[in-house]
């Protein structure tokens, strides 16, 4: 089967690195598979989740708050804000975070605060959607 190296790497660490088969984010523009031989490209990703099949056919499950994907001829690298293992988020921590953002947007003084407490609330959501994610590959 063919593979294409993948680095997923995020200011604090690198958290991949390795052969896949395929892999599918979230782009600014819409959703994204790659997979070997797929035509090079640099795009935004937006906040969710991010699964990469491997060689011998299981999926790896990440979450990346935001950054970018780049595509060369045998080679794809991920360049996250912050991202981390699925199974590392915490459902409580992202549904407190979701609520505090909620509350936040309802209680808003100024412009700018709305439009931070907005990028909080879609940051909780894409981590509740990437544990769904990972709940429903895993049945």
């Amino acid at each position: 089967m063919a593979t294409i190296q993948c680095e997923i790497v995020s200011a604090e660490e690198s958290l991949f690195s390795g052969a896949i088969t395929s892999l599918s984010v979230r782009g600014t523009i819409g959703e994204l598979g790659i997979t070997p031989g797929h035509a090079p490209l640099l795009t935004g990703i937006a906040p969710g989740a991010v699964a990469l099949r491997l060689e011998d056919g299981s999926e790896e499950i990440f979450f990346a708050s935001g950054g970018y994907l780049e595509v060369q001829p045998g080679f794809v690298t991920l360049l996250a804000d912050t991202a981390l293992r699925a199974e590392d988020l915490d459902e409580a921590q992202a549904e407190e975070a979701r609520q505090q953002a909620e509350k936040a947007m309802e209680d808003r003084n100024a412009e700018a605060e709305f439009s931070s407490a907005a990028a909080m609330m879609a940051e909780a959501l894409a981590k509740q959607r990437t544990l769904e994610e990972l709940r429903r590959r895993r049945r």
